[in-house]
């Protein structure tokens, strides 16, 4: 008789009681980057389901291997804008592990704070290597989950002198403001305006949830010497902001280059403004020293993240191995 197939449910709850640490956040997602900067990864570029249009919403499917985990992972995350309208989040995604020797599955995660747990982390790690060391003001415009995650892991690592936020509607800036406060421990400046943010900021990130693109960061705004990172999934740069960089650097070519949809840059790259012959790297070529980071304090860097699977993997391996430690998670039987 043969032993069962086992594997690992973490609902909600579980992702919760871990309390996962910035530092473990970022060193999961920063071991993933390096795994794809040694060549031990597949990033399958995501693909897009819509099931009508995409002002209703559509779904992401992330795909992937890590060598050094021996796991394959498939994500889907969907993005549906107006479910706060409904009392829902925007992204309640899920994570599917597998082992990549037999196929059977490791584990099922709810994924929706790992999405936004590694958003948050690629955006802190792009800022590790490209941004000042000295980096004093943060912007960041947007609201949702994944906002939170970017202040506060970029916080941990640059304990900024003056954080600004903004979005949209009064509400979700307020209160998104106080949360940050509360859990840093130090002000946290709300503002009602674009301009306001981003101008003199060293470190600009831009995580709006426009319905169509609308460019409503002006590159005149940016200061010299800044770190820019745009990630929203409908443009809200001007298709100038390529003009004033001296580095320009995204998580992965492939999910970025020609052919794909949506994304911060991508009217950029239809332009021939961002190429394969102009950029200047991919992040984990940095992390594993075959590229530069920044290399002068006077650089003004541009890093588009798109995210990655590995990232999803890494991070929810990282998670896996803490409820084995802690005992949280159900053991679930699939045949």
């Amino acid at each position: 008789m043969t032993e069962p197939i086992t594997f690992t449910y973490l609902n909600h709850h579980d992702i919760q009681a871990l309390a996962m640490t910035a530092g473990e956040i970022l060193a999961a997602v920063e071991d993933g980057l390096r795994a794809q900067g040694n060549g031990e990864t597949v990033i399958e570029p995501r693909v897009h389901l819509v099931p009508e249009s995409s002002a209703h919403g559509h779904f992401n499917v992330l795909r992937g291997y890590i060598r050094p985990l021996q796991l394959a992972g498939v994500k889907v995350v969907p993005d549906f804008y107006h479910n706060y309208q409904k009392g829902l989040p925007s992204e309640l995604a899920v994570l599917n592990l597998l082992d990549a020797q037999t196929g059977v599955m490791r584990a099922f995660l709810d994924a929706s704070e790992i999405t936004d747990m590694r958003t948050g982390a690629i955006t802190a790690l792009g800022a590790k290597y490209l941004a000042r060391k000295d980096s004093r003001v943060l912007c960041n415009i947007g609201a949702r989950g994944s906002s939170y995650w970017n202040v506060r892991l970029l916080d941990t690592l640059f304990a900024f002198d003056e954080i600004r936020v903004h979005s949209r509607r009064a509400e979700s800036r307020e209160a998104f403001g106080a949360r940050l406060s509360e859990d840093l421990g130090k002000p946290v400046r709300v503002v009602d305006n674009w301009r306001d943010c981003v101008e003199g900021a060293d470190i600009v990130v831009e995580a709006s949830r426009l319905q169509a693109p609308e460019p409503l960061l002006k590159t005149a705004w940016i200061k010299p010497s800044a770190c820019v990172i745009p990630y929203g999934t409908m443009s809200a740069v001007e298709l100038s902001l390529t003009d004033i960089m001296d580095k320009m650097v995204v998580d992965d070519w492939g999910q970025c280059g020609p052919g794909r949809p949506f994304g911060a840059l991508r009217e950029h790259v239809d332009a021939g403004k961002l190429s394969a012959e102009n950029l200047h790297a991919e992040l984990c070529q940095i992390v594993v020293g075959a590229k530069p980071g920044r290399e002068r304090d006077e650089e003004t860097i541009l890093f588009w993240h798109r995210g990655l699977s590995i990232s999803d993997m890494a991070l929810g391996h990282a998670m896996l191995e803490k409820a084995q430690r802690l005992g949280i998670g159900q053991t679930l039987t699939f045949r």
